[in-house]
Order: C-alpha cells, then sequence, then structure tokens
C-alpha cells in the first residue's frame, strides 16, 4: 500500500457497526449543529445585553477557546500512556489521527464528543458569569471551536492560497511530521510562542503530497 493511502484510510476503531459509523464524521456536520447554536446564543445575548458588552464578552468567549484548544490538544490529545486502558483511549482520542492524518472523516470532532463538551462548557459559562453574560461568552467560544475544526480539515484538505493560510498549514504539518511535542495551536498558534513550543522551521518537512 502506497504512504498516501496508509496516511489516508484510518482503520476501524470499534468492532460494532454503529459504533464506527459515529466515529467517521463528514466535516459539515459541525457547521450544521453549531452554526444554529452560534446564532442561538448570540440573538440571546444581544437581546439582553448593549451591543458592545456583548461583542466584548464575546471576544473574550473565542479567546478562551483559543487556549482550550492550545491545552486540550497538548495535555489531554497528546497524553500517551504506553499501554493499557490509557494506551487505547490515547489511539481513539488521537493517535488514529496521527497515525493516518488525512482520513477525510477523522479530521473534524464527532458529535458524540462535542455536543456534551461544549454542553459542559456553556454550564460552566453560566455558572460562573451569570446570564445573559454566558450567552455572548458560549457563542464567542463556540465561534472559535467551529474556526479551529473547520481549520483543521483545511489545513489537510485544502492548498491555502495566501500567506497565512500556507503558513498555518506549515506549522501543523511539522506537527505531524517533524515534531509532535510541538506546534499544539492549530487556529492559533501564537499560545505556542506564549508556552514555549513554537515549531522548528527550516527543517525539512514532508512535501504537500504525502500530507494531503
Amino acid at each position: 500500500m502506497r504512504r498516501t493511502d496508509v496516511l489516508r484510510a484510518s482503520p476501524r476503531m470499534f468492532e460494532r457497526d454503529w459504533m464506527d459509523r459515529l466515529s467517521r464524521i463528514h466535516p459539515v456536520v459541525p457547521v450544521i449543529i453549531f452554526v444554529p447554536a452560534i446564532v442561538v446564543l448570540s440573538v440571546l445575548a444581544l437581546g439582553r445585553m448593549a451591543t458592545l458588552p456583548a461583542l466584548a464578552w464575546v471576544a473574550g468567549g473565542y479567546l478562551v477557546w483559543t487556549l482550550s484548544e492550545y491545552w486540550i490538544h497538548r495535555a489531554i490529545f497528546h497524553f500517551e500512556p504506553e499501554e493499557g486502558l490509557g494506551a487505547r483511549f490515547h489511539w481513539i482520542v488521537h493517535g488514529v489521527h496521527h497515525d493516518h492524518p488525512n482520513d477525510p472523516l477523522r479530521l473534524v470532532m464527532p458529535p458524540s464528543v462535542s455536543i456534551p463538551g461544549s454542553s459542559l462548557f456553556l454550564v460552566a459559562f453560566w455558572l460562573v458569569l451569570g446570564l445573559p453574560t454566558a450567552f455572548a461568552f458560549g457563542a464567542g467560544f463556540l465561534v472559535g471551536y467551529l474556526l479551529y475544526d473547520m481549520t483543521h480539515y483545511y489545513l489537510h484538505h485544502g492548498r491555502p492560497r495566501t500567506r497565512a493560510g500556507r503558513w498555518l498549514r506549515e506549522l501543523h504539518m511539522r506537527h505531524h511530521f517533524q515534531d509532535h511535542e510541538r506546534g499544539f495551536g492549530i487556529s492559533a498558534p501564537y499560545w505556542d510562542k506564549v508556552f514555549g513550543t513554537p515549531v522548528r522551521r527550516g527543517e525539512r518537512v514532508e512535501p504537500h503530497g504525502v500530507a494531503d
């Protein structure tokens, strides 16, 4: 089997067919789920808050997502036990993506994970910030999450034409093929500089055709 085929076609995760099907997600699914949620939260916020404070809380929610993206990727996705249930958990959560990074159906988060996870965050925002602030903050947080999911898919299967897009793609490919202990920020790589994990540029990285 060619290496490009290995990178693209990931194996079954689960023996039960219905469970394995739930692990393979078309990239449009997060858009269908989270755009309506973002709209509802935004309408609820703007209906109860002045526009400028609402927008400021949206921006705050987005910023908190970018920080969460970095630490979820670094501390959870790359927590790598060598054996037992921990190793199995890591492979399901993220290891399969590093073994087969270009499977188009395993690049966005399954709703079975993203919906409960985002719900827990929204409840936490409500408890900490109260309403209606949590509506605006939650809307910004979900905007950040959706941008992350779509950016991640695009970096693997798109051909960025802008300088910023090519830069993001290079950083992420270096995370996959050069040093997986660096470059944890996907849509927000500036956190890698803040926390001392920027990718090392200038070394050879896999060509576009291999990681495409």
